[in-house]
């Protein structure tokens, strides 16, 4: 097989061919990758953002599509032919150990799911059978910025209508959270970044005002749009700065702020204290709190039914496994939304 592969965090992706696929294990699924997305978590996995690496290498990528090749024993959720979404959020069915791949007599380590590769050996747990009505470079989002984002509005704070809403950050993730929103009718939907590409996509999207965080003081202008605050914030933007900044915007008495962020390991973030006691509310999001066997078709008959409009816009740009590396500058760099990676 080939994989783009993690020698040495702050250091570029190799890219290997001929990677010799171990047999498979109990509860273990290989799988052809046909998409794979990139997140900003990779980008931190690379560049060594969290914290001490202790399996390198190793293969990476946690949202992708593919094709169900062979299964090992005990595995019941999937079959041969299944067209499947990877994902890292757990679900139903076997929680398999990562497969240990092999490369010209080293070890590569890998854990419950990887998709920077032509072929993968995923656990059965982090596969769901794809519903039809989706294209696949789509359904890619399904692995990680849709039930993120989505789950951050209806799982997590249950959106309700004629509410006032802020998205901070609009990657993947962000953007997921702000179609939703707009699904909910909200009354005032906000949305802020440093990059103005990504602030005319989410008016586009929906988002009634945008603010560049970078040249404008976004406290001031949320005030000006919404006096007191918002009803709810979600925050993707992957900085303290932004959760700080999300926490903010949320009003007295009930304003809710999720985040569902990964600032650099060993930053802490500061919030007043007397917020609290004034009613505001402040929590992070694994996942958006996220169950990929029941939420996963949920989303994907909100897309049939013409409730996430326009989602297609958030895979921006696509790139070949060869190109993984300027991939993830491009990403990191702020210039694209979400990379879709032709693996095949």
């Amino acid at each position: 097989m080939k994989a783009a592969v993690l020698f040495e965090t702050g250091k570029p992706l190799t890219i290997l061919e001929g990677i010799e696929v171990p047999d498979l294990k109990t509860g273990q699924v290989l799988v052809k990758v046909l998409y794979s997305g990139l997140c900003h978590s990779q980008v931190m996995e690379v560049r060594g953002h969290r914290g001490e690496d202790k399996y390198l290498p190793h293969l990476l990528g946690h949202e992708g599509v593919g094709e169900v090749l062979a299964s090992g024993e005990q595995v019941k959720k999937v079959q041969v032919g299944d067209k499947v979404v990877l994902g890292w959020i757990k679900g139903e069915g076997a929680d398999a150990q990562g497969a240990l791949y092999s490369y010209q007599g080293k070890v590569l380590n890998s854990g419950g799911v990887t998709t920077f590769s032509d072929l993968t050996i995923a656990s059965e747990n982090r596969l769901v059978k794809l519903p039809e009505g989706m294209p696949d470079k789509l359904a890619v989002l399904l692995g990680c910025a849709l039930p993120t984002g989505l789950g951050l509005v209806f799982n997590e704070a249950k959106l309700e209508s004629n509410k006032n809403v802020a998205v901070f950050g609009l990657g993947g993730i962000g953007l997921s959270a702000l179609v939703a929103a707009r699904s909910t009718e909200p009354r005032m939907l906000i949305a802020i970044d440093i990059e103005d590409h990504k602030l005319q996509l989410a008016r586009e999207l929906g988002a009634t005002h945008t603010i560049n965080s970078a040249r404008e003081n976004v406290e001031e202008k949320i005030q000006q749009i919404c006096p007191g605050g918002v009803d709810n914030s979600f925050e993707a933007g992957g900085k303290t700065a932004t959760i700080e900044s999300a926490f903010a915007a949320v009003r007295d008495g009930g304003g809710l702020c999720i985040f569902a962020s990964h600032p650099k390991e060993g930053e802490l973030i500061s919030v007043e204290p007397h917020a609290f006691h004034r009613g505001k509310q402040l929590r992070g999001s694994w996942g958006g709190g996220a169950d990929p066997d029941r939420d996963i078709p949920k989303f994907v008959d909100l897309y049939k039914q013409g409730k996430l409009q326009n989602i297609e816009k958030l895979l921006s740009n696509e790139y070949t496994l060869d190109d993984i590396n300027q991939a993830l500058d491009d990403l990191e760099q702020g210039k694209i939304t979400r990379a879709l990676l032709l693996t095949r």
